[in-house]
């Protein structure tokens, strides 16, 4: 058997097997017992409720996959790649239009697949535990309108990296890079103006307490921002959420709806004192930079990869292409990729403690944070008591008990 067929199995499903197993030890660590911080927050129905949706979620996560496991491995084995090649190549257009044809069409059947298990989430799963809102209209809007951004801003960029490893040699994946990074930044600056308001509505936030303190807060900090916004969250779930977007002066702080409705005035300020903590500790830029090196390391290891006939032959390609090697070095990327996503997780966590720790100091609400926190927990039914190793590989936030514990002891600056 050649042997990156049997190293590209592997890797699948090692990381299918690391997956399953993080994912049995967090359902197997399940407490029945509400923990003492939330008692008056969770009744014993309710608490069981969020265990049901872990369990559900998990359960469907599990299926979707192994389905997606068994897919790859039968597609890889039986030749589907090459199918698809012959497909792209019967248009009879260059390397460049035909490597564009060939990622779509396989980026289409794997969306497809993937379609039935997005409706059960959304229409099974999320209406069981009442966080669906989302219709079937917006349902299939979403779908078409991401459909239309990779048509129109991820093929272009596939179009551009192709032509570098065509027309340039040793320095190709550097160009590469490169490219994927200026289009990174852009996307940064443009997506709150022109992508985001294609699937939600923006407004400006309402003159009231909350935006004034909001506001004389930020100035206090001297955080400069574009402006305070609300989003209608609740046009797809009930689910609580705040983000910012942008950078330098056109950074915006974004409510959902859902959030302003459940919080109390300070409550939201914490919480947004915490999302402007990672801006004031670098956070932002330092990840920036992680995946910017990230992006050089993987263009740098793929350029041994383009057209190597031991890779192709693995996948029963009659052809040799630059287009069919990006796709086959994601199967080689696999296991750096876990790797460094569990570092960054681990530096993701550290860096939430951070924050957390400068909207106390800063805002002086430390029980206002807390009670932040423990709501947001209680409105999107939180894991609660998550498996050590689960939160290692995958958990970007402390469980949200370490972030209360932690709170607590911080002294607030006086």
């Amino acid at each position: 058997m050649d042997i990156y067929l049997v190293i590209i199995i592997l890797f699948l499903t090692v990381s299918f097997t690391v997956s399953f197993f993080s994912d049995y030890l967090n359902v197997k660590n399940i407490s029945t017992e509400l923990p003492k911080e939330f008692e008056g927050y969770y009744d014993n129905e309710k608490y069981k409720k969020s265990q049901n949706y872990l369990k559900d979620k998990t359960n469907l996560s599990f299926f979707n996959s192994t389905l997606i496991l068994i897919v790859e491995i039968l597609f890889i084995l039986f030749g589907g790649f090459n199918y698809i090649d012959n497909i792209a190549r019967s248009f009879g257009f260059g390397e460049i239009i035909t490597g564009l044809i060939f990622i779509s069409i396989l980026m289409l059947l794997f969306n497809i697949m993937e379609i039935p298990f997005s409706v059960y989430d959304t229409f099974v799963i999320e209406e069981k535990y009442s966080f669906n809102r989302t219709t079937v209209k917006t349902f299939i809007t979403d779908i078409l309108k991401s459909i239309l951004l990779f048509a129109v801003i991820g093929l272009p960029l596939i179009a551009v990296i192709l032509l570098f490893f065509i027309k340039f040699e040793s320095l190709a994946w550097l160009y590469a890079a490169v490219c994927a990074i200026l289009f990174e930044l852009i996307i940064t600056f443009i997506a709150p103006v022109l992508i985001m308001p294609l699937f939600n509505k923006y407004e400006p936030l309402e003159d009231g307490e909350l935006k004034t303190e909001l506001e004389n807060y930020a100035k206090r900090e001297n955080f400069k921002m574009k402006g305070l916004y609300k989003m209608d969250g609740s046009k797809r779930s009930t689910k609580t959420n705040a983000f910012f977007t942008g950078f330098g002066k056109f950074r915006r702080i974004v409510l959902f709806d859902t959030l302003i409705a459940k919080h109390t005035k300070e409550e939201l300020v914490s919480v947004l004192a915490h999302e402007m903590g990672h801006y004031k500790k670098g956070h932002i830029n330092k990840f920036m930079l992680m995946s910017f090196i990230n992006t050089f390391l993987m263009f740098f290891i793929l350029s041994f990869f383009i057209n190597n006939q031991n890779l192709f032959a693995a996948f029963k390609m009659e052809h040799l292409s630059v287009y069919a090697s990006l796709v086959f070095f994601g199967f080689l990327y696999i296991p750096i990729s876990m790797f460094l996503s569990v570092i960054q997780n681990i530096i993701s966590r550290k860096y939430e403690y951070e924050a957390d720790r400068y909207s106390v100091t800063t805002y002086k609400h430390p029980q206002e944070m807390i009670e932040a926190l423990k709501k947001l927990s209680v409105d999107n039914l939180s894991n609660l008591t998550p498996h050590k190793i689960k939160v290692f590989l995958e958990y970007s936030h402390p469980p949200v008990l370490d972030r209360i514990k932690a709170i607590k002891n911080i002294k607030t600056e006086e």
